[in-house]
């Protein structure tokens, strides 16, 4: 009989620990390689430009909602939009205007983006700055779901706020509550700086 309880709580043991290494391991570089598979724009501005399958824009702008009820306009100097893939517009030099609730307005910024007609959803690259007119964020990334609430910055993140700045690898930040959750990719410690 307590054979049979020790093999249990060797079992049970080690299927903890197995969760625990999964969980603290695997997951966070499963998040990393999302993070880096979902950065296809560099390679597909890059593909196709010379294709006869694909439309040429000059001067574009599109309007949308962000967080379902909030409006939102872009630009772009240039844009494409490939025939095979004709709700994704691919563009360059990107400016995203957002109307948020309390009466700011908040500017985004970028030399290369995505933009999803169909769902609204943006994704910005290279050299991003957003501002809101007090908090400004600097990365290489930004992904703006239209469903969410945040938005999802990553890779080389820089905050600087009224009371404070901070660096990371990756961020949810939220424009409307200005919360923000961040995160490194190695678990490393961020780098926060309060002023009071």
């Amino acid at each position: 009989m307590k054979n049979k309880q020790q093999k249990v709580q060797i079992i049970l043991t080690l299927i903890g620990l197995l969760l625990i290494l999964i969980t603290y391991f695997y997951y966070p570089y499963m998040k990393k390689v999302e993070l880096v598979k979902d950065q296809p724009i560099q390679k597909d501005l890059e593909k196709n430009l010379d294709d006869d399958e694909t439309t040429f824009f000059e001067k574009v702008e599109y309007k949308g909602l962000y967080d379902l009820n909030n409006p939102f306009t872009i630009r772009a100097k240039k844009a494409y939009i490939l025939n095979e893939k004709p709700n994704i517009v691919y563009m360059t030099n990107v400016h995203v205007i957002l109307y948020l609730n309390d009466g700011r307005v908040v500017n985004i910024i970028s030399n290369k983006g995505k933009y999803n007609k169909e769902t609204y959803d943006c994704f910005f690259e290279d050299d991003i700055k957003a501002t809101d007119g007090e908090t400004n964020i600097f990365a290489e990334n930004m992904d703006l779901l239209a469903t969410e609430n945040f938005v999802k910055i990553y890779n080389d993140v820089s905050l600087i706020y009224p009371t404070g700045s901070l660096r990371a690898d990756k961020m949810d930040y939220n424009f409307e509550t200005k919360y923000f959750r961040v995160s490194m990719f190695d678990d490393k410690l961020i780098k926060m700086k309060l002023i009071k």
